[in-house]
């Protein structure tokens, strides 16, 4: 993502908001991991924190915001609205406070429960 500032310009790559969307997910209550969809036996996978970034899809709008996908594994139990929304307003707080990126949306995509 290009942002123009007075003095020039600042690029940052998308793997900057893919690891500040997927670390903020995975402190939020209730998150067990970040997960991801095998393509070749189409099960769902708990990612480890190497590699959770595959679990965050980060879209560039043509507005300057971005848009974030997040596919999460929850803990059994929990409440899937009430983390849903703090997962939304905690990830666009931090990534907007951290880039200075707005984002326009957050979608929660609640891929499997974790009954262990």
């Amino acid at each position: 993502m290009k942002i123009q500032m007075e003095k020039g310009s600042l690029i940052i790559s998308n793997d900057v908001f893919t690891q500040i969307a997927g670390a903020v997910a995975m402190s939020c209550f209730g998150v067990k991991g970040m997960a991801v969809r095998s393509k070749t036996d189409g099960l769902v996978h708990l990612l480890r924190r190497e590699s959770m970034s595959k679990g965050v899809k980060v879209t560039a709008n043509e507005d300057g915001s971005v848009t974030i996908d997040l596919h999460i594994i929850v803990d059994s139990g929990v409440n899937i609205a009430a983390i849903s929304s703090s997962i939304t307003k905690e990830v666009a707080y931090k990534v907007t406070e951290v880039t200075g990126v707005s984002v326009a949306s957050v979608e929660i995509y609640i891929d499997s429960i974790s009954f262990s």
